[in-house]
């Protein structure tokens, strides 16, 4: 059962995904405990030392037994970006491959997925004075126009991104700009057919309704546990609210809070609503990415299924 390798060669990998909310951990780690196999994490925000609660990182009581590979790897002011996950990632496969161990990627990021399983697109290095100018524009509060500049120069990236999402409209129009080629063509071009692994995808299927509640009841649990004190934290120790994690869902509505910038007269609930509303948007989000991959979709409370499935995999 525990063959790691194809017949052509190719590393077997198990991918668990899921809009947020979905079930991922618990039914990886049942499935990592079942198969003796490690677990590399897909996840862009899990990734940051320090940022636990908003990022629903397995507790280390989950993780006890579990070799959990690419979480606590970078400090929140490092910058990080998917071509370093790739090849982190590819490492991390290949030891555990070596080891004739079982893999499970798991995680929400598609992007992270995607680009592990199909390549990445190549495009040229960051230009800092370009990237610079973009930061320096965004943080001045210009971050209307350069969506807008975005818009127009490659509508095809614009349409598949939200108008916050800081990092990737910073990095399509920094290509833009320093090569005339947009970022969606130079992907087109690619064609992301860089077969590296054998891998079966299987996705939490929990309807909408039920993912909702489980979202609102997240949030929840997630101030009960701290999470306001979590983000307090790190401000005290002098990070900037602007850095790239910080506004991410959750913790650009507490740094904001915090601060004081929201002008809400402290109504943390107020807070946590947004938060809520927010997450659901982003778990709609998630899926629109995830109807493009052929994924296996199963519930989360169906380890037998679950485990079946991956056994036969394997085989």
């Amino acid at each position: 059962m525990n063959k790691t390798t194809d017949k052509n060669g190719l590393p077997r990998i198990i991918v668990i995904t899921g809009p947020t909310a979905s079930g991922k951990t618990g039914a990886s780690i049942a499935l990592a405990r079942r198969l003796g196999g490690e677990i590399v994490s897909a996840d862009s925000m899990q990734i940051y030392r320090g940022l636990d609660i908003g990022t629903a990182k397995p507790t280390m009581e989950e993780r006890s037994g579990v070799i959990h590979h690419l979480i606590d790897i970078v400090d929140i002011d490092e910058h990080y970006h998917v071509g370093r996950y790739l090849v982190d990632a590819t490492e991390a496969i290949g030891d555990i491959t070596a080891r004739d161990k079982v893999v499970l990627v798991v995680g929400g990021t598609a992007l992270y997925i995607k680009v592990l399983l199909e390549g990445l697109a190549p495009g040229p290095g960051r230009d800092e004075k370009v990237r610079g100018e973009l930061e320096e524009s965004w943080e001045g509060g210009g971050a209307a126009s350069l969506w807008s500049e975005l818009e127009e120069a490659d509508p095809v990236a614009a349409e598949k991104l939200h108008p916050n999402d800081r990092s990737r409209i910073i990095r399509a129009l920094e290509v833009w700009r320093a090569t005339g080629k947009p970022l969606s063509a130079l992907q087109a071009e690619h064609g992301f057919k860089e077969k590296k692994f054998n891998a079966l995808i299987l996705g939490m299927d929990v309807g909408r309704d039920l993912l909702y509640r489980r979202i609102n009841a997240r949030v929840d649990a997630m101030f009960a546990q701290g999470w306001p004190g979590e983000v307090r934290s790190m401000l005290d120790r002098g990070y900037s609210p602007e850095l790239s994690p910080l506004s991410a869902i959750g913790y650009r509505q507490l740094c904001g809070y915090i601060s004081g910038s929201r002008g809400e007269g402290g109504d943390l609930e107020g807070v946590k609503e947004e938060i809520r509303a927010q997450t659901r948007r982003f778990a709609k989000r998630q899926m629109t990415w995830f109807r493009k991959m052929e994924i296996t979709w199963v519930e989360p409370g169906a380890e037998e299924l679950i485990y079946e499935k991956a056994k036969n995999f394997l085989q």
